[in-house]
């Protein structure tokens, strides 16, 4: 029985998560179809690794890890996520709320992912006491503002009353991730890759390392199966295989940020159960609470914006503590490869693409190109379904990238800022892609439908578009009497309508009462 092997280049999050995963979803080496895996990784090679933000399918990849939510929450400093919190976006007042202020739950509306009560509380506009769309569909907008946790103490791993992702240490949870797959059978080998042999198919075939000389005995590393997770090198499907690279800082202009750690000003002070995002002048700022400390960092446009500039926006946001903190400086490259496996060799992580961190893309991005890999090399696998395989990721990959674009441009594209260049460059619609201006040409005459989006490849559903277009303020005609006619029919649905929203606003405030506060909450999984 011939075990076949998975190289993996590169450790960090997208290493490691890529790792564990596999090792859990392919049955192992010496199995039949087992693979065996390997990861190399070099210590003198750093990661991104300031803290991160989540999607909520990291819960379900997490469960097939074989390891409780606790152990995850502790070992990765972790803490919950409901949704993000946009300030400033809009450049007014938002709906339902006297301030530039709204949220992005996670929660999919009360009656699901159907338009369902959009048009109903579209037709509501005139009213000054209307609640926000989020809050008169969900129960979580209130939540969030109330500091409570997504889901009770006695609830089972990784599921609760409220849909929820996470915020977590990058370096840790990468730590943890390291320790599950090794304890699920993964060979890590410590090494710094010299060479890249190819063998007469362009296939990648074997590995040298810089740090292993062929006198000491170790032969180069051989596989069935490399998955390139180096990082911005992209050492493997970018310099050896030369995949193209797809920019599109022409859509998204940030290209930089400045990282800094903010320590509690006091022990225990509140944790906010959402990612903040605060817009300045030329980007944004993140803010992500864990357990002793908050992770914060300015996001935004060389072009619009000098690095000292970034600089002093940051540490005036973080307070009079600011000028004395460490910041970390990132650079990087907005875009994609357009083919993300090519032969033996697929790209995971930042070697595929990257994009800012607004909507914390980056993970769920690894995670869903590990779940593809594994369903695709299950089972015997010979040339012909390895080829077929690629040309089914390269569909795939890059149009959900495509997809990720288009949402992200959207919190820009829709403001109404104007105060600066580079949020009236954003509301240009020559920056726009074409599928979104397309969008945003029919949105403002119609509701949403199933036909503007292709599911397969869509990261965000289309309550997300809905939370985001109506919490900006988007100007619309579609839902104005819609629903407005005289027939039995549509004054029994309006009565339905009427009567969710009554249900909303009830079940928020025992929701409220009946969820813990989201500190307690993390205090208590870290303690036990």
């Amino acid at each position: 029985m011939t075990t076949r092997r998975i190289i993996i280049v590169g450790g960090g999050t997208a290493g490691w998560l890529t790792a564990a995963y596999l090792s859990r979803a392919l049955p192992a080496g010496g199995q039949p179809d087992g693979w065996a895996i390997t990861l190399v990784e070099s210590t003198e090679i750093g990661t991104i690794g300031v803290g991160e933000g989540s999607f909520p399918t990291l819960r379900s990849t997490l469960a097939t890890l074989g390891r409780s939510e606790a152990e995850f929450l502790r070992a990765s400093d972790a803490t919950f996520k409901q949704g993000v919190r946009f300030t400033g976006w809009a450049g007014g007042p938002t709906p339902g709320h006297d301030a530039d202020d709204y949220f992005h739950p996670f929660n999919l509306p009360f009656g699901g992912d159907e338009p369902g009560l959009l048009p109903y509380w579209l037709d509501g506009g005139g009213d000054p006491q209307r609640p926000s769309y989020a809050d008169a569909v969900t129960v979580q907008e209130r939540l969030i503002r109330a500091g409570r946790g997504p889901k009770r103490r006695e609830d089972p791993d990784f599921s609760g009353p409220m849909n929820y992702a996470y915020h977590f240490d990058a370096a840790k949870l990468a730590v943890w991730l390291r320790d599950v797959a090794t304890a699920n059978g993964v060979a890590r080998i410590e090494g710094t890759v010299a060479t890249v042999t190819r063998d007469e198919t362009g296939d990648i075939a074997s590995l040298t390392l810089a740090d292993r000389q062929a006198s000491d005995g170790s032969a180069p590393i051989a596989g069935d199966i490399f998955i390139d997770c180096s990082g911005f090198r992209a050492l493997l499907i970018g310099d050896t295989l030369g995949a193209p690279f797809r920019s599109v800082e022409d859509i998204l202009f940030n290209d930089r940020a400045i990282a800094m750690q903010i320590p509690d000003a006091t022990p225990g002070q509140p944790i906010a159960p959402y990612t903040h995002a605060t817009a300045h002048e030329a980007g944004w700022i993140w803010d992500i609470g864990l357990p002793t400390r908050r992770g914060t960092g300015c996001v935004y446009s060389s072009r619009h914006m000098s690095d000292d500039a970034a600089e002093a926006v940051i540490r005036r946001y973080a307070g009079p503590a600011g000028e004395a903190l460490n910041i970390r400086k990132l650079q990087f490259r907005t875009g994609y490869r357009t083919r993300q496996w090519i032969g033996n060799t697929i790209a995971i992580g930042l070697s595929a693409g990257f994009f800012e961190p607004l909507e914390s893309t980056g993970i769920m991005l690894i995670e869903v190109a590990a779940r593809m890999v594994a369903d695709m090399l299950r089972g015997p696998v010979d040339r012909a379904a390895i080829d077929a395989a690629a040309r089914n990721f390269n569909r795939q990959m890059p149009a959900r990238f495509d997809a990720i674009v288009e949402f992200l441009k959207l919190h820009y594209c829709v403001s109404r800022r104007t105060d600066t260049a580079y949020w009236r460059d954003n509301r240009d619609p020559a920056s726009w892609p074409e599928g979104l201006r397309d969008k945003i040409a029919q949105w403002r005459r119609r509701l949403p439908s199933r036909f503007d989006f292709v599911m397969d490849e869509q990261t965000f559903l289309p309550p997300s578009w809905a939370f985001i277009l109506h919490g900006m303020g988007f100007a619309t005609e579609a839902g104005t009497g819609a629903f407005a006619g005289v027939s039995a029919d549509s004054q029994a649905q309006a009565r339905d309508a009427m009567a969710a929203f009554a249900k909303v606003r009830q079940a928020a405030p025992q929701a409220v009462q009946a969820l813990p506060d989201h500190r307690s909450l993390i205090d208590h999984y870290h303690r036990n």
